[in-house]
C-alpha cells in the first residue's frame, strides 16, 4: 500500500534530477552515494511508480518521474522564496511601508521624514498617498496603510492613536495685504474681511467659527476649499486672508506674510496604527523620525 513520500527522499529525487547521477547528488546533498541509491529505491517502492531506469550504466528519469519533478521544482521554488522573504524581513522588516496622511501633513512634514527614511533605507518600497481623514481611517481599517497620519481625529476603538505633535491655526496672506504688519491677528480683526478657509467639516474651520461668532466677527466673503495648499496658494495672489495649521504655512512662508491668531485654535497631529496588527520595526522607525522631525518644529512667533 503507498506510503506519504519523506522529505529526505523528495529531496534525493530532485537532486538526482538535477544532476544526472547519484554520485553528483551526493556531492550536492553533502551525504554518500549509497545514501541517495536507498532513498531512491524508497521513494519508488513508497509511491508504487517506476521513475528510473538504466541504460548502460546511467539513470535514465521516465515520463512519470518528469511529470513528478515538474511539483517538486514548484515545491522547492516556494520554499525558496519563502527563505527569500525571510531574509528581507531580516534586513528591512517588511520590505515595504505604506503611509496616509492629510495633504497638508504631505506637503509640510513628510518631505523631511521621507527623506531620512529613505537616506537610511534605500532598498525598502515607500508607498505615500495624500488623502482625507475619512479616507484614512477606512484605509487603516481595512489594511491599505501600516500607519496613517492627520490633523483631523483619528478616533476609532481599534486604532493605537499616538499625538505627535499640537500647533496652532495661523492667519496667511499676501506680505503687501494691510493687515500683513500685524505681529499678531485676534478673530475681531477678521471682520470685515475675505476669507480663504477649509471645507465647513473640517476640525479647522469649526473652530474658527465657532470663536468668530463668539465676539461677533463677520467675514465680508468666505472662499472654502479642500486643501490648506489651495488656500496658501490663493492668499499668496491677494484674494484674501486664509487661516491654515503652521506645518503648510512653513511650506509657502516664503510668499507669504504668517501670522499667529488668537485666540488659539489647537492642531494636533495624530499618528494611527491598527490595533489588530503589533507595528513593524519599520514602521516603528518611521514613527521615531515623525516624532524627531516635530521636535525640531518651532511656534510661529508674535515677534
Amino acid at each position: 500500500m503507498p506510503r506519504p513520500l519523506s522529505f529526505r527522499e523528495i529531496e534525493a529525487f530532485r537532486a538526482v534530477m538535477l544532476t544526472g547521477t547519484t554520485t553528483a547528488a551526493a556531492a550536492m546533498l553533502h551525504t554518500t552515494q549509497p545514501s541517495v541509491s536507498r532513498l531512491l529505491s524508497q521513494m519508488q517502492a513508497a509511491a508504487e511508480l517506476k521513475l528510473f531506469d538504466i541504460d548502460k550504466g546511467r539513470l535514465r528519469p521516465t515520463q512519470e518521474a518528469r511529470t513528478l519533478f515538474e511539483s517538486v521544482q514548484n515545491h522547492f521554488q516556494g520554499l525558496a522564496r519563502i527563505e527569500q522573504d525571510v531574509a528581507a524581513l531580516r534586513k528591512s522588516g517588511t520590505g515595504m511601508l505604506r503611509v496616509g496622511c492629510t495633504p497638508s501633513l504631505g506637503l509640510g512634514v513628510l518631505p523631511a521624514v521621507v527623506g531620512q527614511f529613505s537616506g537610511r533605507h534605500a532598498d525598502i518600497h515607500l508607498n505615500v498617498q495624500t488623502v482625507g481623514a475619512h479616507a484614512l481611517r477606512d484605509g487603516l481599517l481595512t489594511g491599505q496603510y501600516d500607519l496613517v497620519l492627520s490633523t483631523s481625529p483619528l478616533d476609532h476603538p481599534q486604532f493605537d492613536v499616538r499625538i505627535m505633535h499640537r500647533s496652532h491655526a495661523v492667519c496667511v496672506m499676501h506680505p503687501e495685504h494691510p493687515l500683513s504688519r500685524r505681529p499678531a491677528l485676534h478673530v475681531r480683526d477678521l471682520a470685515g474681511q475675505s476669507l480663504i478657509t477649509l471645507n465647513a467639516d473640517d476640525p479647522l474651520h469649526v473652530a474658527l467659527s465657532e470663536s468668530m461668532r463668539r465676539v461677533g466677527a463677520e467675514p465680508a466673503a468666505t472662499i472654502e476649499t479642500t486643501y490648506s495648499g489651495t488656500i496658501c496658494t490663493m492668499a499668496a495672489q491677494g484674494t484674501g486672508i486664509g487661516i491654515v495649521n503652521q506645518y503648510v504655512a512653513n511650506v509657502f512662508a516664503h510668499a507669504l506674510r504668517v501670522v499667529p491668531l488668537s485666540p488659539r485654535c489647537a492642531v494636533d497631529v495624530c499618528m494611527a496604527f491598527s490595533g489588530h496588527w503589533a507595528p513593524s520595526a519599520i514602521a516603528e522607525e518611521f514613527a521615531a523620525l515623525v516624532a524627531a522631525h516635530f521636535r525640531t518644529l518651532r511656534p510661529v512667533s508674535n515677534a
